[in-house]
């Protein structure tokens, strides 16, 4: 699946997965946030993608996603409040999640 098919939830499903992903470890305190949001079938269907695209095209397709569907700032901001969430939801933030957060806050923002 290519990003210009994403539904608005499928976006949020690849950003927040990206972000539980960033330091190849999982936390299942993240992954119930995360299915909180979204329902198991998208979850399965994206975290095969994030799981199998590089840093780079993760990136890549998150940029594109953004530009082409002009989110609002109100969009935006929900989904950074969101992905803080998931960074937090196992009580640390490591090196890896803090650049990753400032590196999607420049993109939404």
């Amino acid at each position: 699946m290519g990003n210009g098919d994403w539904t608005k939830k499928e976006f949020l499903a690849y950003v927040l997965l990206y972000a539980a992903h960033c330091n190849y470890f999982e936390d299942s305190k993240e992954l119930n946030f995360i299915l909180s949001k979204i329902d198991y079938a998208t979850f399965h269907r994206i975290h095969t993608e994030v799981v199998v695209d590089s840093e780079v095209t993760k990136l890549k397709k998150i940029q594109q996603y953004i530009f082409e569907n002009k989110l609002s700032q109100t969009e935006k901001e929900t989904i950074l409040k969101d992905i803080k969430q998931v960074f937090f939801a196992d009580g640390t933030v490591d090196l890896i999640e803090k650049d990753l957060f400032a590196t999607l806050k420049k993109m939404l923002l």
